[in-house]
Parts: C-alpha cells; sequence; structure tokens
C-alpha cells in the first residue's frame, strides 16, 4: 500500500519535476559550463561537455573596471530603486485607506504603471523627457526657470545649484531609477494595502481612546504590521531590481552612466559575441545575488522569527 502510494505521488509529482529539470536546472548547468571556457558565438557549435576549461573569463571579469563600475551601478540602482518603491507604496496606501467617493477607481488607477506594457511606458517616458520637444523640458524652461533643457536620458551628469549649494548629480541615472520606482510601487501598493485591511481597527481605536496622537498610532501600531510585510517586499524588489534589464535597455541603453550588470551581460552577448565572458558574468551577478539573500535570510528573517 505505500509503495503504491510512493509510485502514485511520483507520477503525480513527475511532470513538474520534468519542467524543472528542463526549464531551470539544465540552463544552469549550461551557463557555468560555458562560463569556464572560451567560447565566442562562431564555436560555440564546437562546444562540448568536456571542452576545455579555464578560469580567464572569471579573471577577466573580476579584473575589469568596468565591470566593477556596472556592478556598483548596479547597486545603487536595486537599492535606491528599492528604496523608492517601498516608499511611494507606503505613502499611497495611507493616502488611500480611509473610504471616500470613487476610492476603487483611485486604486485601480495605482495599477496602471505595473500592468502596463514596459515597452508603451519607457516609450511615453522618452517622449516626455525628450530635450527638443518634450513636455518636462518644456515647463521646466517656461515655467520652473530652467536655464537650457535637460538631457535627462543622455546626460551623465548635470550640475544643480541649491541654496547656494553646487552639486553634480548622475541624470541618468536618477532618471531610470525614478522610472523603475514609478513602475513598480503598484506591486508595493497592493501587498501593504492587502495588509492593512488585515490589522484589527480596535487597536487603532484603543490608541485613540488612550490620546495617541496620529504619528504615534502609526509609529507602534500600524507600521509594526506592516514590517514583515516591507521586509519581503524589500527582498522581491531588490532580486527583481537588481536583475532588472528591460526598463534600463529600452529608455538609455545602458549609456550615460546607466550600464548595470544585466545590460553589459546583453552587451557582450549581442554586440561582441563573446558566450564565455557574458555568462561568467551572469555567473558571478547569481553568485553574488545569492550572498546577499542568504545573508537576509539568516540573520533578519531570523530576528522576525523570534519577535
Amino acid at each position: 500500500m505505500a509503495r503504491d502510494e510512493a509510485r502514485a505521488g511520483l507520477s503525480l509529482i513527475s511532470p513538474t519535476l520534468v519542467i524543472v529539470l528542463v526549464v531551470v536546472v539544465l540552463p544552469i548547468l549550461w551557463t557555468i559550463m560555458l562560463a569556464f571556457q572560451r567560447v565566442r558565438l562562431l564555436n560555440l557549435r564546437s562546444v562540448g561537455l568536456f571542452g576545455k576549461y579555464t578560469l580567464a573569463n572569471f579573471q577577466g571579469v573580476l579584473t575589469s573596471p568596468d565591470f566593477l563600475q556596472a556592478l556598483l551601478t548596479t547597486f545603487l540602482y536595486a537599492v535606491l530603486t528599492t528604496a523608492a518603491a517601498l516608499g511611494l507604496g507606503l505613502v499611497a496606501t495611507l493616502a488611500l485607506r480611509k473610504p471616500f467617493r470613487g476610492r476603487n477607481f483611485v486604486r485601480a488607477s495605482m495599477l496602471l504603471p505595473y500592468v502596463a506594457p514596459v515597452v508603451a511606458v519607457t516609450f511615453v517616458w522618452k517622449t516626455m523627457l525628450n530635450p527638443q520637444f518634450g513636455i518636462v523640458n518644456h515647463w521646466g524652461t517656461g515655467l520652473l526657470g530652467w536655464d537650457k533643457a535637460v538631457a535627462f536620458l543622455s546626460a551623465t551628469s548635470n550640475e544643480v545649484s541649491l541654496l547656494g549649494w553646487h552639486f553634480t548629480v548622475p541624470t541618468a541615472l536618477l532618471t531610470v531609477i525614478a522610472f523603475e520606482a514609478w513602475r513598480t510601487f503598484p506591486f508595493v501598493f497592493l501587498f501593504l494595502t492587502a495588509r492593512l485591511q488585515a490589522v484589527p481597527a480596535s487597536l487603532e481605536e484603543a490608541a485613540r481612546v488612550d490620546g495617541a496622537t496620529l504619528t504615534q498610532r502609526f509609529r507602534y501600531i500600524i507600521l509594526p504590521q506592516l514590517l514583515p510585510t516591507i521586509a519581503v517586499l524589500s527582498v522581491l524588489r531588490f532580486i527583481w531590481t537588481f536583475n532588472g534589464f528591460d526598463d534600463i535597455y529600452l529608455l538609455t541603453g545602458g549609456g550615460a552612466g546607466t550600464q548595470v550588470v544585466a545590460v553589459r551581460v546583453f552587451n557582450f552577448l549581442t554586440a561582441r559575441g563573446d558566450i564565455g565572458s557574458a555568462s561568467a558574468q551572469a555567473l558571478v551577478l547569481a553568485i553574488i545575488l545569492a550572498i546577499l539573500v542568504g545573508i537576509y535570510l539568516r540573520v533578519f528573517a531570523r530576528q522576525e522569527e523570534v519577535a
């Protein structure tokens, strides 16, 4: 009887195992194999399981200043985008918490940036930010007193003056960060709204009766209820943004100081045809991401369980 149940269970999960093996495991093994070989597009057909393995690809990647700069850009892009998306999502959640006429319509509208095709929204942003005919520069020069139009997506940096202080800002990088935060904050908004609706109303009612201010109710009641969800969203958003490719590639093509590792891998594959180096970079990126997620699971997730 137990043997029959085991066979029945194996037969039920075997399609899933085959799909995971073909879609996940084999591509990973193939990428690892290519990363340790000097493979270019011209000799890809001659690559075999028992090829000539070498560490030259990893040596070139780890000693390349361009890769290290792309890795730093990737970290900044992932961290700042995740923080901005979480902040915008939290503000939107709190702003639309109380019932009012048309709230459901406004909430549904909040999801448009996330569900809209990325090609369409990047085209809209590129048109709006165009230095020649974009509406942002038209308003900036006409209403805000800008001296000249700003090339938001093609300028590596611009000097900004604020309250007598002059400093340089990475224009294109901040623009793609703003775009990614705008496009992904509805994901955060959706989860935080669902979690906030599960918070018992009696907690806030008791705090209000005891004379707690709005800030105190947020700090000691609402925020602790949202922190576990925010922690999970932080990890998910960081992982997805750390591997992000389409937004930056469609907006800037990786130029003007916005080249992240994913775009660099794509350029190595398409422009140079250097499959070995591209695989090595992708593998280094995956290892770094696995280490960061492991640190989170070991430290922060354990603290949440204890709490």
